[in-house]
């Protein structure tokens, strides 16, 4: 059977974008059909608007430090609809330089949806027909409401970025890291928050001790933090929305932000006719090399939940493209993953968390608890949190868990670190960057 394209990808996000560029360069006929816009939730409501949120919430820590340091700083005001304008502009750029490369690289685009049809032929919105020797799923996933009593009254992560007005008060359910990090960036704006979490500690599944020193840090910036606590019912109040609890308490805010999971987008795009096995969460289930259990068909990226970051995906989509059609047998390796959460203060962790690392056996911790520089002539009590928990004997670095000013980009180079096998000796044998509070990764104390 003759084919129209040797691929099409359905999604135009961040692994299926790199997933067509690839495999187009490499020599395939390939389309992409995305039925919203460009570059996916990372680059549209997702890493990209959130992280410029993040950076402008920052300079109020900004404006308030510099008058420890002798400046004179009246009448700085957060601009709401400015800030806005400057942000989609950008979001905006970059759907353009995303469009630009794929038509380059020789991609056939559809701004449009696309379902299966079977495992080689696609529809697309219009009712065209097309055929592909091989499929790639890259569809993302999307935020879920709670089943709760008045959940329509509130708003997800993605409908935050399309406020046009500044609240002057949230309720932000949830307490994971987008919960968290929407608490700090709308509390850095002037917002007062209230972050409602039904468990006992937000963000779970990260180290204990990074957890609690985030949450403390939270607290004393001004974040209402409401942990055991879980929505019963939200109800109109005028232009307010009154947020009940399930102990009987309530709240009266301007917004509430729902951030309690996301699912796997693969409601709708035929999967099941094709053939395709679907996990418990309604998620592509694939194998290491990204095959589904129909063979012509694949998947990348949040859609499969396996690991839900933008670069996982990249690299997924890389690998897929390389080994099918650039005869290069490439897996993705997601052990080891890096990761930064834009909290405030910001974490950066990758490896085993030390309650993982106790389950395989003995560990050892080394760890240092200060106060930076910046924070010093601010006269700002907040400390910094470094953490190697380290295998016991070898002394082999098993995880690194940074909380604090900058702990984003120091876990990037770390992580290579890890995942070379370094030990605490050779972190320890590493001179010093002084003045920097990354020194203190290689000055840490004996292990206990």
């Amino acid at each position: 059977m003759a084919f129209d394209f040797d691929l099409f990808v359905i999604g135009g996000g961040s692994g299926g974008v790199r997933a067509a560029r690839v495999a187009a360069e490499a020599g395939a006929r390939v389309a992409l059909a995305e039925e919203y816009r460009m570059g996916g939730t990372c680059v549209i409501r997702g890493c990209v608007p959130k992280k410029l949120f993040v950076y402008a919430s920052a300079f109020a820590d900004a404006f308030e430090d510099a008058r420890g340091f002798g400046w004179t700083i009246e009448g700085a005001r957060f601009d709401w609809e400015r800030f806005r304008a400057a942000r989609d502009a950008e979001v905006a750029r970059l759907e353009a330089a995303y469009r630009d490369r794929l038509l380059k690289a020789g991609v056939t685009l559809h701004d449009s949806r696309a379902v299966l049809v079977d495992a080689h032929r696609i529809r697309l919105a219009d009712g065209r027909d097309v055929t592909a020797s091989h499929i790639l799923i890259a569809t993302g996933g999307r935020p879920v409401l709670p089943d709760v009593p008045g959940a329509e009254l509130g708003i997800t992560s993605n409908e935050v970025f399309e406020l046009t007005t500044q609240p002057r008060s949230v309720a932000i359910v949830g307490g994971g890291y987008i919960a968290s990090e929407f608490a700090g960036i709308l509390n850095g704006l002037g917002t007062r928050v209230i972050q409602i979490y039904r468990g006992p500690q937000i963000l779970r599944g990260f180290d204990d001790e990074v957890r609690a020193h985030v949450a403390d840090a939270m607290r004393a910036r001004g974040v209402a933090l409401e942990l055991g606590r879980d929505i019963e019912r939200i109800e109109a109040a005028g232009d307010e929305k009154r947020v009940v609890l399930t102990n009987g308490e309530s709240h009266l805010v301007d917004q509430v932000l729902f951030a309690t999971g996301r699912a796997p987008n693969t409601a709708g795009l035929g999967l099941e006719a094709a053939g395709v096995q679907l996990g418990k969460k309604g998620e592509v289930r694939v194998g290491d090399w990204s095959q589904s259990s129909t063979p012509s068909i694949y998947a990348v990226g949040d859609v499969t939940d396996r690991i839900a970051l933008t670069p996982v995906a990249i690299r997924e989509g890389q690998a897929f493209a390389r080994t099918v059609f650039a005869a290069e047998a490439t897996r993705v390796d997601h052990d080891l993953v890096a990761t930064a959460v834009f909290t405030q203060p910001e974490i950066g962790t990758v490896g085993l968390t030390e309650a993982q690392a106790r389950e395989r056996g003995p560990v050892e911790i080394a760890r240092t608890s200060f106060r930076p520089m910046l924070n010093v002539l601010a006269h700002r009590d907040e400390r910094m949190l470094m953490k190697l928990v380290l295998e016991a004997g070898s002394q082999r670095v098993l995880g690194v868990h940074i909380v604090g000013h900058g702990a984003g980009e120091m876990i990037q180079l770390a992580a290579v670190a890890v995942g070379m096998g370094a030990t605490k000796a050779d972190f320890d044998r590493t001179v010093a960057v002084h003045p920097t509070a990354a020194e203190e990764l290689v000055t840490l104390p004996a292990p206990v």
